[in-house]
């Protein structure tokens, strides 16, 4: 962006020389001052932006989708119900478990009454081994069946609650990818998928070397690292996040390792997929003077902005240090506090008197 800049400013023919025509008297001019703030070193890269949680939505039982009970888009929690597959054929299935269930409890009481029988006809010496060992493997069976169809029964309880499809986490659901009277089930693949919001993950590739320097700078811990987003449309995401994980091996075909930061998103301003440019904030921040980027001018000699000085444009060469959001950062060439000309700089020349005017914005900047 500064690069751009100083182009344009070179193409617009802004050197000194070219500037002798300018009238002679007072030109109108606005002005900010030049603030310092504390800002620390960066690193930027480009990352992309992850829900925490992701659910894909399936249905685990199949039938013909009855009702769909949320709205695209809605925030749903946990437990929400989303989808209602019909139940009269699991209901059903259920009423078969239940049935056969009791039918084994009741077999069960007569294999006991049995047993208890046979047991005592062999005390009595009037019944034999065989028929006691008989009546037991019996009751034993009776068990066995008791078993099998109690969990039956919990097989066919779980399949009719399968006919409601609820959400498994909090967060915002996606649109339907089915409307009602499809028939869905484990096979019809993805019904609608639900993200978590807040918070959010962003991960972004870092080469060793850079990560290094900013580990260093976090004294070893990388949770220390903080992380800044910035949009695609070069706008300032308002919270600061954290590293929370490095990954434990090297991409070998880019030399890079992923690292990802955890952002809060309570506004929910990410959406999970989006790109952004991360920038890792290294080491304590320092005192560095700031000025509008539309200050900036260059020629042949450097660039350089005009101050105001006694009620004269006065030329300060100046060196840039990257950017501060809509802003520059200015190395060396001001201290802070100048009147630092962003309006009607063409018409203007070195020493021409000058009526300065602070621009909209600037009582804020001080």
């Amino acid at each position: 962006m500064i690069r751009s800049l100083i182009l344009g400013a070179l193409l617009l023919g802004l050197p000194f020389a070219a500037a002798a025509q300018a009238p002679a008297g007072p030109v109108p001019v606005g002005t900010v001052l030049a603030r310092r703030e504390a800002i620390g070193k960066t690193a930027d890269f480009v990352g992309r932006v992850e829900a925490v949680q992701r659910v894909d939505v399936r249905a685990r039982v199949s039938g013909w989708l009855e009702a769909i009970l949320f709205k695209d888009g809605q925030k749903v929690a946990k437990g929400t119900p989303l989808y209602k597959i019909e139940r009269g054929q699991f209901q059903a299935a259920l009423g078969q478990a239940q049935g056969a269930l009791l039918r084994a409890k009741a077999a069960r009481e007569l294999t006991i009454i049995q047993l208890d029988r046979a047991e005592e006809l062999y005390r009595r010496q009037a019944g034999t081994a065989v028929a006691r060992d008989q009546a037991k493997a019996a009751d034993e069976q009776a068990q066995g069946q008791i078993l099998s169809d109690q969990s039956a029964l919990q097989t066919a309880q779980i399949n009719l609650d399968y006919t409601t499809i609820s959400s498994p986490i909090d967060g915002q659901v996606g649109r339907t990818l089915v409307t009602v009277g499809n028939v869905v089930g484990p096979d019809s693949g993805v019904l609608t998928t639900i993200v978590s919001i807040d918070p959010m993950y962003v991960s972004f590739p870092v080469s060793q070397r850079d990560f290094l320097q900013a580990q260093r700078s976090g004294e070893g811990d990388a949770s220390k690292i903080k992380i800044r987003l910035r949009f695609v449309d070069g706008t300032e995401y308002p919270e600061l996040g954290q590293v929370d994980f490095v990954n434990v091996n090297v991409d070998r075909a880019t030399d890079t390792i992923l690292v990802r930061g955890t952002v809060p998103n309570k506004k929910g301003q990410l959406v999970d997929g989006q790109f952004a440019r991360v920038q890792l904030l290294i080491g304590e921040p320092q005192q560095k003077v700031v000025i509008p980027q539309s200050a900036l001018l260059a020629d042949q000699g450097g660039v350089y902005v005009f101050v105001v000085e006694d009620g004269k444009a006065v030329v300060r060469r100046v060196k840039p240090g990257g950017e501060h959001g809509t802003d520059v950062i200015i190395d060396s060439g001001l201290e802070g506090g100048e009147q630092v000309i962003v309006e009607g700089l063409q018409a203007l020349r070195p020493g021409a008197p000058v009526t300065a005017r602070p621009v909209a914005g600037s009582l804020e900047r001080r």
